[in-house]
């Protein structure tokens, strides 16, 4: 079996990344297209103007196959913001999960930053645990109309 490295994010990337988000979602939580025009909206942004020493996406990668995706993106100078996390099927339960984000908090380190935090939905329950292992705190919940159905979304912080 390869190695499974983890490659920065590029344009090549963006396709992929947006259609994986948006498929999976439609499919596991029934979220509709507004869902995968968020997530190029987002990729697009990134592509446009971020800048690589504080901010960096990563594709998981097995050979000529990608398995997930996480990104670390400014939210002021102090605090930098969780995005883009996700893992295929085929990666889920292997410890890829846990290996990202740790890698995630430790470019936020380097890069500066004291805190990070992320936005995701209560349904994500494996993600939520996933932080909730690493030390992240759940600070807020809230229920929504978001994505064509009810949601409750939630922000998670953590003090690097």
């Amino acid at each position: 079996m390869d190695e499974i490295v983890l490659k920065r994010f590029g344009p090549a990337d963006r396709d992929w990344l947006v259609a994986q988000h948006r498929d999976h979602y439609a499919a596991e939580e029934g979220f509709d297209d507004t869902f995968g025009e968020l997530v190029g909206r987002i990729v697009d942004d990134f592509l446009a103007d971020h800048n690589p020493v504080a901010e960096v996406g990563w594709i998981a990668w097995r050979g000529d196959q990608r398995l997930g995706s996480v990104f670390c993106v400014r939210l002021d100078e102090e605090t930098a913001k969780l995005r883009l996390f996700l893992l295929t099927p085929e990666a889920r339960g292997s410890g890829l999960g846990r290996r990202m984000l740790a890698h995630n908090m430790d470019f936020a380190r380097a890069a500066g930053y004291r805190r990070m935090q992320l936005w995701t939905h209560e349904s994500h329950r494996a993600a939520g645990a996933l932080y909730a292992r690493a030390g992240w705190e759940l600070t807020d919940s809230k229920p929504v109309h978001s994505f064509g159905k009810p949601n409750v979304e939630q922000t998670w912080r953590i003090t690097l």
